[in-house]
């Protein structure tokens, strides 16, 4: 493999030129949109579980009748899904907030796909609610596109504030602290917190591991989990490290409406047209490069 990549970003369709180094999970490396290989990989996940092949963004089919949930998403991407889909973005730290451990009963069952990445190490304590929530927020054959930081020691969970019911994080002489009232009333205090930074910084809750990650999976109900450690060169999806790695999680075998067979079927006949017309096109202009051509010989 040669030591630097020239790639299309799937995000905003820039052609990108990054040495391979640089090609890391977070390490923004597309130089229009600052996508890096997370956010890319998310949405080349996406298109093959939606579509079963991988476009660049720009040309997803419009199938409004596929509804989406984003916790956290990034503009760079959320703008456009929400212009293809029935789809909204929301936030698990701000608003619009989305609280994925206390989702309203008239959200469960009603997506076909659930972008949550790296979200799930900053919500509160039982992990496996956030897992278990974002599962029954699925239609039958929906799917969840997540990634997570998890590391691959052989170790399970390992919550930071395991007993946190009734919390504030304060400042302490220029340190931040966090003060904790456990269910029975003790009182816990915890220094050297972690905030993994973002638009803003964000607590981190625990850290995972491979195998705690699987036994949560399972444990929350998924039919199908996939780990998606494969490179994809054309869009710069280089995985590096076999960890933190994002996944696709499945509830049930995937199925389409009859509203979005129609779309589906609409945009296959558009295509075939715009395809036809570039044929047409390129027909006319050979022909009349060719007459041009006739005609230049027959004057000499």
């Amino acid at each position: 493999m040669p030591d630097d990549l020239t790639f299309q970003c799937n995000l905003c369709g820039a052609s990108c030129h990054s040495p391979l180094a640089k090609l890391t999970r977070e390490e923004p490396s597309c130089s229009c949109c600052v996508s890096n290989v997370r956010t890319r990989s998310l949405l080349h996940i996406l298109s093959q579980e939606l579509l079963h092949f991988s476009v660049p963004l720009k040309d997803f089919p419009v199938l409004k009748s596929l509804r989406g949930l984003g916790i956290s998403d990034i503009p760079q991407y959320s703008e456009m899904l929400a212009t293809k889909f029935d789809y909204r973005n929301t936030f698990h730290d701000r608003a619009p907030r989305f609280d994925l451990m206390h989702p309203p009963e008239s959200e469960l069952g009603q997506y076909d796909f659930v972008i949550v990445s790296d979200v799930l190490e900053h919500v509160p304590p039982p992990a496996e609610t956030g897992f278990k929530n974002a599962y029954a927020l699925l239609k039958p054959g929906g799917v969840v596109i997540m990634s997570v930081p998890y590391s691959i020691e052989d170790a399970g969970t390992i919550e930071h504030f395991p007993n946190l019911h009734r919390s504030a994080v304060v400042d302490v002489g220029g340190q931040a602290v966090m003060l904790n009232r456990t269910a029975e009333g003790g009182l816990e205090v915890f220094e050297n917190l972690v905030f993994h930074l973002g638009a803003t910084p964000s607590l981190e809750m625990r850290e995972y591991s491979e195998l705690g990650l699987r036994e949560l999976l399972s444990g929350a109900g998924f039919d199908e989990i996939r780990w998606h450690g494969g490179e994809y060169l054309p869009y710069g999806i280089v995985w590096n490290e076999q960890w933190s790695l994002p996944l696709s999680l499945r509830k049930g075998r995937p199925t389409y409406e009859a509203g979005t067979m129609s779309e589906l079927m609409a945009e296959l006949s558009a295509a075939r047209k715009s395809a036809a017309d570039l044929q047409s096109d390129f027909d006319s202009l050979s022909q009349r490069k060719w007459v041009k051509l006739g005609r230049t010989l027959g004057a000499l």
